[in-house]
């Protein structure tokens, strides 16, 4: 039986941009996209972890959003802080705090979790100096995060020489997968498509074959993080996911 209890999805802002085919070369030429970025905060024997942390909250008091990295601008309209304060969870609490990568858009708001131990791959780790100031647990590769295989990280490099994804298993809904980034749209993972930001594009494609044939052993549900209409199909916090 797994230990993870329940899982929430939270709002990690929006991601704007004016030309879709930064994501799919070749498709979506200047056609404009609005991504849904998320956290998700996990409740596993008696513990909070949580998986990224969205855009900075602090983009909430800055109307219409700021462009941060690639032309893409980050939009906030409910705070991370917010959300956790309605499920009734202080930052504080949270012990554990897993990064998928290192991009604005999932660590915006890391400085919310001081008493948390991080865990990030060390490739990530060595981009990320701000890691230097926490607790940090540094892995290679894969790796079962408590040693009884409820939570599994699973390396999937490509979008950055770093990038993770997190395999969760729930009591009542079975195996997911938070993918970060290894694909940001349902439609991109089908068809193998690589964003041109992207570092190294054969190690992209790798990714998603590796999480693909995760998916077929363990018949489980991939999340993709910024995919903005399979987002609207997952319930949000305050309610919760088992």
């Amino acid at each position: 039986m797994t230990l993870v209890e329940r899982i929430y999805d939270l709002d990690g802002g929006i991601a704007e941009v004016a030309d879709a085919s930064i994501y799919s070369p070749g498709t979506d030429v200047g056609r404009p996209l609005s991504l849904s970025c998320n956290a998700y905060l996990i409740r596993r024997a008696g513990q909070w972890i949580m998986w990224d942390t969205g855009i900075d909250d602090e983009l909430a008091n800055v109307p219409g959003g700021e462009i941060i990295a690639h032309g893409i601008r980050g939009v906030v309209k409910r705070t991370l802080i917010s959300q956790l304060t309605e499920i009734g969870v202080d930052p504080g609490d949270v012990s554990v705090l897993i990064l998928s990568h290192a991009h604005f858009d999932h660590v915006g708001n890391t400085r919310l979790f001081p008493r948390a131990k991080w865990i990030v791959q060390r490739k990530e780790y060595e981009l990320y100096n701000s890691l230097r100031d926490n607790p940090t647990e540094i892995v290679e590769d894969d790796a079962d995060v408590f040693g009884d295989g409820s939570i599994r990280l699973v390396s999937t490099p490509g979008h950055t020489p770093g990038h993770s994804s997190l395999l969760v298993r729930l009591p009542k809904s079975g195996t997911i997968i938070l993918s970060g980034d290894v694909a940001h749209f349902e439609r991109n993972f089908r068809h193998r498509r690589v964003p041109v930001f992207n570092f190294d594009a054969d190690q992209t494609i790798a990714s998603m074959d590796k999480i693909d044939a995760i998916i077929k052993a363990e018949g489980a549900q991939p999340w993709i993080n910024h995919d903005t209409k399979q987002c609207a199909t997952i319930p949000h916090a305050p309610q919760w996911i088992e």
